[in-house]
């Protein structure tokens, strides 16, 4: 029968310590009792523990790889800040480990365990949860890590975000101007910073503008497409029907629209519409569509930037640092008043 490989995993088992632990011991970095490290290369001897990234690394100490950790890679928003994150690590000489956690806390556990195994130098995530403890054994390992379009709001890492509140208020406010007053919200999970922030904004502009919040247009969503047309139709059956939408991502927004072209719900002639994200259909759309912007491979550049500044000194920063892009509302006419 053949031998079972061992992994970091039965290392840190033995040693009764965690992988973190390991990894910071055969990675060279420092930070462990010497008492405990004696455990872990006993360890390491005893169940003949080798892994051909993790030797590499003991040789040059850095494996120039970064992990990268999203929720969704059928998103087109993640495809786009992962292309600016690789076309700058490539320019810096780093490769990219790239992995989806599909919103999943269990899933993500076991990519980050993974990415310690392979000793990467730096993580780029965005969580599953903003709140969770699952990430405290990575987060234990000292590797440097920068959170992007969602916080980690138990650890001191560097973020960066975009103008969720911000893009959200203009948009209502734009709707407001236009004339519109029964506005509603496709608004995400209030468990992330994109989905409370964006469901912020939108309060916001309706009490500065003096309009009333009717909470039956207030539908919720999870971020993804179902979700988005599901919304669409529960706001078309509604005896009293808003006469905006405002859909705060861009699966959601897609979503709606099958929604409103299935049930004859037309923007431009029935209601008005803003979506978060500006998306690939917007100008093929008609009529065309009013979006909030980002510039996705931007936050991507900067995300990279910021974990290079900490893999090349991490005592450089002494207190977290926050990045946030402000969008911009790209006017076409499907916020147009009918």
């Amino acid at each position: 029968m053949k031998k079972k490989k061992t992994t970091i995993l039965d290392v840190a088992s033995l040693a009764n310590v965690s992988v973190a632990t390991v990894s910071r011991v055969v990675n060279k970095q420092g930070g462990v009792k010497p008492r405990t490290e004696k455990k872990i290369l006993e360890a390491i001897a005893e169940l003949g523990y080798v892994r051909n990234a993790i030797a590499r690394s003991m040789v040059r100490k850095e494996t120039k790889t970064i992990g990268v950790l999203i929720p969704d890679i059928t998103n087109p928003f993640f495809s786009r800040v992962i292309s600016g994150i690789e076309r700058e690590a490539v320019r810096r000489g780093y490769h990219t480990i790239l992995s989806s956690s599909q919103d999943s806390e269990d899933i993500e556990r076991n990519v980050l365990d993974n990415f310690l195994e392979r000793g990467i130098d730096g993580l780029i995530i965005t969580t599953s949860n903003e709140y969770g403890q699952h990430l405290e054994r990575f987060m234990d390992s000292d590797i440097p890590v920068v959170a992007v379009d969602r916080q980690l709001h138990h650890y001191e890492v560097d973020t960066v975000l975009s103008g969720n509140r911000e893009g959200a208020y203009e948009a209502i406010q734009h709707l407001t101007n236009q004339g519109f007053r029964k506005i509603a919200i496709i608004r995400g999970p209030q468990s992330t910073t994109p989905g409370l922030e964006r469901y912020r904004g939108y309060k916001k502009a309706l009490n500065d503008h003096g309009i009333d919040i009717v909470e039956e247009w207030i539908v919720d969503g999870d971020f993804g497409e179902e979700s988005g047309y599901q919304a669409a139709r529960t706001l078309y059956s509604l005896e009293d029907k808003p006469d905006a939408v405002f859909s705060s991502n861009n699966l959601m927004s897609m979503g709606a629209l099958k929604a409103m072209n299935e049930l004859q719900w037309e923007i431009g002639k029935d209601l008005g519409f803003i979506g978060f994200d500006d998306i690939d259909i917007s100008t093929f759309h008609k009529p065309n569509l009013t979006m909030i912007a980002r510039n996705m491979q931007h936050l991507g550049k900067v995300s990279f930037d910021y974990l290079r500044a900490r893999m090349d000194d991490e005592n450089e920063f002494k207190h977290k640092r926050e990045y946030i892009m402000s969008p911009s509302l790209i006017i076409r006419d499907s916020s147009k008043r009918p």
